[in-house]
This record gives structure tokens, sequence and C-alpha cells, in this order.
């Protein structure tokens, strides 16, 4: 680092993305991304959007914000638009978490977290996972204040809590604000949108990136009381009012007027991870059972790290973690059927070789 990096910074650890190598072609399953492009609306629209550029984004996205609340059945200033799910991640840490409520979340989760509450000088408390590698919702339980942020279905294990445990945590926080990041539900969770009415205090937040396939575009979303949306209007509005740029915004529209054909690409995802998790476990590997976009492995015979590099030596990408308690799993983004298959041969042959 330089010698002018602020001191306060000098010691933040920073978020480390999904490996992107450029030296062959590789199948992709490391990233969480959708095997599936856009649709031809989508790019259409894009592209249309392309010969206006020199003019500015609408801050207040109004088109794309109404047609989002209309599907999800809220009001439009129930909703904020943001660049990425972190966006909105990181405008919610500083709106209501600070040494009065400070955050609360699980060790094995988002790697964005600690990340940002770091940035912030936010203080927080990482509860363990349960042995399974589930979130216990009675840990969240009357927390005196305290801000709590949950990842469901989690990341990278996949599992889920029920929309009653969420209503419970909600429940029994009134002085501190719930954040459930939604990043997955599309893939057969239940979300926790039907809730922001009820609760004043509850803020859902989801992505474009992975069920409707705009992860290059960068646009999230987070949805809740007026209050709590107005609050994180006026972080916008003192940090990024452009924050969703116009060709995004068009794309963002265009993908909710095909909402079908995108339900129908989590369908086929759930299908393929349904045949991964089976052939996974035939050729004895430890799955968890997940309602995401991935799935989150384990094998007797082989350890997550060398599986990580002999697939990637064979030209498959998987996300391997560090961390002590995972290091023996690999979170495999579920891709095409081809793509799964090619991947469920290629360790299969791993496993025969080491035999």
């Amino acid at each position: 680092m330089s010698r002018f990096f602020t001191e306060r910074l000098s010691g933040l650890t920073p978020f480390t993305p999904g490996e992107q190598p450029r030296d062959m072609q590789y199948i992709k399953l490391n990233t969480n991304e959708s095997p599936f492009p856009p649709s031809p609306a989508v790019v259409e629209a894009a592209k249309d959007e392309a010969g206006r550029l020199q003019l500015y984004s609408d801050p207040a996205c109004r088109e794309l914000t109404d047609k989002l609340a209309s599907l999800y059945g809220v009001s439009p200033d129930q909703v904020i638009l943001t660049n990425g799910s972190d966006e909105v991640l990181n405008f919610a840490f500083m709106a209501f978490a600070d040494e009065e409520h400070p955050l609360v979340f699980p060790d094995i989760t988002y790697g964005f977290y600690p990340v940002f509450a770091e940035l912030n000088r936010i203080p927080y408390t990482e509860i363990p996972l349960k042995e399974d590698f589930s979130v216990d919702y009675r840990d969240y339980l009357n927390l005196g204040g305290k801000t709590v942020v949950i990842a469901n279905p989690n990341a990278p294990t996949g599992l889920c809590l029920t929309l009653r445990e969420v209503e419970e945590i909600v429940k029994t926080n009134p002085d501190g604000v719930v954040i459930i990041d939604e990043a997955y539900v599309d893939f057969g969770a239940e979300s926790a949108v039907s809730l922001v009415d009820k609760y004043e205090n509850l803020l859902v937040t989801q992505t474009f990136s992975k069920s409707r396939s705009l992860a290059g575009a960068r646009l999230g979303f987070g949805i809740g009381s007026k209050a709590l949306i107005s609050d994180l209007h006026t972080v916008r509005y003192s940090t990024n009012p452009y924050n969703v740029n116009r060709m995004t915004a068009a794309a963002g529209y265009a993908a909710l007027c095909d909402n079908d054909y995108y339900m129908d690409n989590c369908r086929a995802v759930m299908e393929n991870r349904a045949y991964t998790t089976e052939a996974l476990r035939e050729l004895g590997f430890e799955v968890l059972p997940s309602l995401t976009n991935f799935v989150f492995a384990k094998s007797d015979h082989i350890g997550g790290e060398a599986l990580y590099a002999e697939l990637k030596r064979r030209g498959i990408l998987v996300r391997h973690f560090s961390k002590a308690s995972i290091t023996d799993y690999n979170r495999i983004t579920i891709g095409t059927r081809e793509q799964m298959e090619t991947f469920i041969s290629t360790v299969k042959t791993i496993l025969e070789e080491l035999s």
C-alpha cells in the first residue's frame, strides 16, 4: 500500500471475488452466475439505451421501480434500486448499524458482511452455525436493538430458514433492523417480502444477478417499509444518486416484463441441481440440501482443495474456501445439464484415478 493510505483503512481485508482466469476456456461453476443468457428483449432494451448514454440516468428509476413494485405487491416508495445488491447492503449497514446498534450475522455466510462492517467501522458479532451448518434462528431472537443480517438461503451452504423462523426473528427484535438477504430466493425458498407491511423493521434485499441473468449489469434492490426505504434513499443521494445506469435500468425493466422466461430458467436450474446432488451422492459425496443455484459438497476420498485444483487443471472452476470449518467442501454452481454432466464425469474420473 502507499504511504498515503489512511490508517483507518490500512487493516481492511477486502472481499475476494471468484476467480476469472483467462488462460483457457473453462466451465465456470465458481461464481453462481446463471448459465442462461438474458432474454432477447433484454438485449434489445440495453442496445436501445446505448445511443442515449450522453444523458444521465433517471436517479429515481421510476419505470423500473413501478414495475418491480407491481410484481412484488408493494408500493413504489417501498422499493430502492441499487448497483447490485451489494450496494443496498452497504447502504443498509451505513443507515441502520453503529455502536449502539451493532451487527449480528452468522460466522459462515456471505463474505461481504464483515468487509462492509469494518469499512464502516461498525462493531459486529459472528454467531457460529449449528453442527449441520444450518442457522439456528433462536440465536437471533431478542437481541435488544442489534442489527441482524441473514442470507436466506445462506451462502455458501445453500441452507434456508423457514418463513416462520424469519418472522420470529423480525418480531422479537422490534428495536433493530433485520436485513434478510435473498440473493438466491428464486431457486426454491420462500421470500420474506410478504412480511414487510407487517413489520416496520424488516428490509429484504434481492438481486438480478442470479435468477435474472444480469450479473454483469449490476442491479439489485431492497424492499421494506416506506420509512426504511426513505432512509436508504438519503444515503444513496448522499453518495451515488445515479447509481443505476441507463442500460442496466432498461435491461432490468425488460427482464421483469419477461419474468416467465427467467422463472422457467430457475426451474431448469433446480432440476439440474437435483441431478447433480443425486450424482454426487452416488459418488460418495456429502451434499447439503440446497435451495440455491449451487450445491455445497465434500468427499471422504479427496480433500476440498485437492478436488478444486484437479478440476481447474481439467478446465472446470468451482469455489473453494480456506476457512478451517469448511475447507473440506467446495461450492459448485449449477450450470446447464451438459455442463453438470461434464462436471460429474470429470469428478468420477478423478476419483477413479485416485483409487
